[in-house]
């Protein structure tokens, strides 16, 4: 049976609404997706090629951190394998003062997310072209709160909260499933901060906030 999809109009008219978006950030989302959709062969961008879900799978689910977390109280963020540009860029429309850092290791997609940055004007967004263990090694951002969808180890992301690493004191918002479990070295360390559950359409998500107690040390990772 072929499932009826909503017409575009619809699509953008219940996104703005939904998320509370300005005429001129929602014109920006409707660009990027139009960026998305006809670079995604050429980059191997996303297996979502349908507005519906590009809107709700993609920005919607973005820009759900914001429900949970104040985002005006950060300034740095910092996006960990940022592949098509999810959540940093759908969270820099949303919340302009942000300086975001993107950090994707493959060439097409660091090209893909240049040409979105100037395609939307976005300022006060860099583009770091190395591994996660060589940003952590190798950079002195001024960082507050990193964020990911992609599928890093959740022990390879804790590297940060390391006592010698200039990055303990962030946070680390993880995408993850409503099964998700912590690893059991997290657990012992006491890295979980909180979890936030929420729905993306008939899916269940999961938000995992993990950093150190204001008084640990921190342990080794």
């Amino acid at each position: 049976m072929k499932i009826k999809q909503k017409p575009a109009e619809r699509v953008w008219q219940d996104f703005q609404q939904e998320c509370g978006l300005s005429d001129l950030q929602l014109a920006q989302f409707q660009r990027y997706e139009d960026l998305l959709s006809r670079r995604n062969q050429e980059f191997n961008l996303t297996a979502i090629t349908d507005l519906s879900g590009i809107v709700r799978q993609h920005f919607v689910d973005s820009l759900a951190l914001g429900k949970f977390i104040d985002m005006n109280q950060h300034k740095v963020i910092a996006d960990i394998g940022s592949g098509a540009g999810f959540p940093g860029l759908p969270l820099k429309i949303m919340f302009p003062h942000l300086r975001v850092i993107l950090i994707e290791v493959t060439k097409k997609k660091q090209q893909f997310l240049l040409e979105v940055i100037e395609q939307l004007g976005l300022t006060d967004v860099e583009i770091y072209d190395l591994d996660w263990r060589t940003f952590l090694r190798t950079t002195e951002y001024p960082v507050d709160m990193f964020v990911t969808r992609a599928a890093i180890d959740e022990l390879e992301l804790c590297k940060a909260f390391r006592p010698a690493c200039v990055y303990n004191n962030a946070l680390m918002v993880y995408w993850v499933t409503q099964q998700w479990e912590a690893h059991k070295k997290v657990i012992e360390l006491d890295l979980v901060r909180a979890t936030h559950d929420y729905k993306l359409g008939n899916k269940h998500r999961r938000l995992a906030v993990m950093g150190l107690k204001k008084e640990s040390q921190g342990e080794s990772l």
